[in-house]
């Protein structure tokens, strides 16, 4: 059988190429080409490709993202102008990373590495930068089915634990996550989200003030009224935090 595969890139000559490319290797069937991520997740999710060949630089989502907010075992192929990318390319598990511009013997080599390991089901499993929780970001991305929200960190109010996902409540909306709290506060600011509960991560922008309502016991009021338990350790992380 072909394998289903969908090519993701930003600039439609290099998409065209890669179509060519997959032409010639033969055993190749492009189900979709995306210029961006929002297209690229929402193709994976619908059309469970066995291939993915990802640039990484594109607008409004880069690569990693998109493997951030989708699901599935698939093959990952980076196909991009930047090298710096290379060692993380290979830390979740991308089968092969090709540079810009790619000729056709390499693409060659390439889809054989993809190809051999989808035929032994040898394919490993994909990490995303979630789960790596390596470098933080100034946003937090969230996929509601096929949407994909993208939340400034400045906006958001708090964070919650919710069993095997976090809520993250920013303009009096709510939006579910499945992550844990540990991965977002490693990918958030920490001169500007603390953790007050096991369970809570506030924005101390937010915060209004702070209530003493029983012995050793205090609550977080922030600017829309809302009231949060701060634990003795968050009580001492906020004050840490307010006094630099």
């Amino acid at each position: 059988m072909p394998l289903r595969t969908i090519i993701v890139d930003d600039e439609p000559i290099a998409r065209r190429l890669l179509r060519e490319y997959c032409v010639a290797v033969g055993g190749a069937e492009v189900v979709a080409e995306c210029a961006n991520g929002f297209e690229a997740v929402k193709a994976i999710l619908e059309l469970a490709p066995d291939v993915v060949l990802l640039d990484v630089h594109m607008p409004n989502l880069i690569g990693f993202e998109v493997l951030e907010l989708v699901e599935g075992s698939f093959a990952v192929v980076f196909v991009t102008a930047h090298d710096e990318h290379a060692l993380r390319a290979f830390e979740v598990n991308a089968v092969d990373y090709l540079l810009k511009p790619v000729d056709a013997e390499r693409f060659r080599k390439a889809w054989e590495k993809a190809d051999d390991a989808l035929r032994r089901r040898s394919l490993p499993k994909l990490r995303s930068l979630a789960d790596m929780a390596e470098k933080r970001t100034d946003r937090v991305l969230i996929r509601d089915g096929g949407n994909v929200h993208i939340i400034p960190e400045a906006t958001i109010d708090v964070i919650t634990a919710q069993d095997d996902y976090v809520e993250v409540q920013t303009g009096g909306r709510k939006y579910l996550k499945q992550q844990t709290m540990a991965q977002i506060e490693a990918n958030l600011d920490p001169q500007r989200f603390v953790r007050i509960h096991r369970s809570t991560l506030l924005n101390i922008d937010r915060l209004a003030k702070l209530e003493l309502y029983a012995k050793d016991s205090r609550v977080a009021i922030l600017k829309d009224g809302s009231r949060w338990n701060v634990s003795r350790t968050g009580y001492d992380r906020l004050r840490e935090l307010l006094d630099q």
